[in-house]
């Protein structure tokens, strides 16, 4: 991957900031043992994922609230969630202890699930977290099982395929075999994650959750040098945190990334050739990359000037979410543009840093740079 040299010219420090996601509320409607829960229907809930994260089935809540068809649910529907009656633990094996961790720079939930002895999917369910799992510093997480003995690492094979999930909205002529196939899922999966009955209909524009694999994330780390620059131990260390949130989660594919450049630039008033030129000289549209400068993903952005294309954009912005990277990446090439005398410059700016270029003009691999975006312009027209 290429990294500019706006990057190796100013100092990037901290972390992209992560999303923040409600935590579902279920409310108990008694208090004993076996007590039935109340729940309010959102979007994108399906009575698979209800059952799931209430630890009861789609049978149970369908026979409970009386649904004809599973599948068919409304927002703001409010569903009785039967819960099973918990089995009394063993004298010699005492119940699991839940304990509160408070996030800080450099977490992910795998690295907190590792550090306590517990997995992914209990952080996950315990905290409400979708399946991207983002968490944000500053959080404070319940770890299911805490106290208790360390849960079993699982296999290197079984890690290779926990399943992360992508969304699809149903178009004419879609079918779930084929919309399992384009994934990379299976019919059963697509079913079970929607609640669809046996005959697996949809309708159009209907949104399904697609549980796909996700390959186990790759051990290399970002290195602490490029084109002769050493940068900061906290440096390097935000980025290989970043590039640790990068690769545990669903990343869109090269052709996704540059479908929501071109959407973004048009949607800014952005040249689009510019916007993926400039994508492609930095990343190649590859999104789960960060560089030693902790330049971020497609449009390698580093937090400094993320936070700057945020008061650009007039909204906090993710640099480590695929549309949030685009979004600062097209809002810093706008500004830019609206204030270099010229095309060229601006470009510049993009790589070196726009006080650098007006302070010491262009450096010579600035001047390649530029050459270089110039030139996959002309193909992205």
């Amino acid at each position: 991957m290429s990294h500019h040299q706006a990057t190796a010219r100013r100092v990037a420090t901290g972390t992209g900031a992560t999303l923040a996601l409600a935590v579902v509320g279920v409310t108990a409607t008694a208090g004993a043992a076996h007590a039935d829960e109340s729940y309010t229907v959102r979007s994108g809930d399906t009575v698979s994922h209800i059952a799931t994260r209430s630890g009861t089935t789609v049978a149970a809540i369908a026979r409970a609230n009386a649904l004809g068809d599973a599948s068919r649910i409304r927002i703001g529907q409010v569903l009785t969630i039967p819960t099973a009656a918990a089995p009394a633990p063993a004298a010699v094996a005492p119940a699991p202890v839940a304990a509160a961790y408070k996030v800080v720079p450099g977490d992910t939930v795998s690295r907190i699930a590792a550090k306590h002895g517990t997995t992914v999917a209990a952080v996950v369910a315990a905290n409400g977290l979708d399946s991207r799992a983002f968490i944000r510093i500053g959080q404070m997480l319940s770890i299911p099982g805490a106290g208790g003995a360390a849960a079993a690492a699982p296999a290197p094979a079984a890690a290779a395929q926990a399943a992360g999930s992508v969304s699809h909205t149903v178009r004419s002529g879609d079918t779930v075999t084929a919309i399992a196939a384009k994934h990379g899922a299976t019919v059963a999966a697509v079913v079970a994650a929607n609640g669809l009955d046996s005959r697996a209909m949809i309708r159009i524009g209907q949104t399904l959750t697609v549980p796909v694999p996700v390959a186990a994330p790759s051990t290399a780390t970002v290195g602490n040098t490029f084109a002769g620059r050493t940068y900061a131990d906290s440096v390097v260390a935000a980025a290989n945190a970043n590039l640790t949130t990068l690769r545990s989660s669903p990343t869109p594919s090269k052709a996704e990334m540059q479908a929501k450049i071109v959407a973004t630039a048009r949607a800014m008033g952005v040249d689009p050739a510019l916007a993926q030129a400039v994508a492609f000289q930095e990343s190649g549209f590859k999104h789960a990359v960060v560089s030693p400068a902790n330049a971020i993903g497609t449009m390698q952005v580093i937090p400094t000037s993320g936070q700057w294309a945020s008061d650009l954009v007039g909204r906090q912005l993710n640099l480590v979410n695929p549309d949030d990277n685009v979004t600062a990446g097209v809002a810093i090439l706008r500004a830019l543009v609206g204030n270099a005398p010229d095309l060229p410059t601006a470009i510049a700016g993009y790589y070196q840093g726009a006080s650098s270029v007006k302070k010491n003009g262009m450096f010579a691999d600035t001047r390649r740079y530029v050459a270089n975006v110039q030139t996959h312009m002309t193909r992205f027209r």
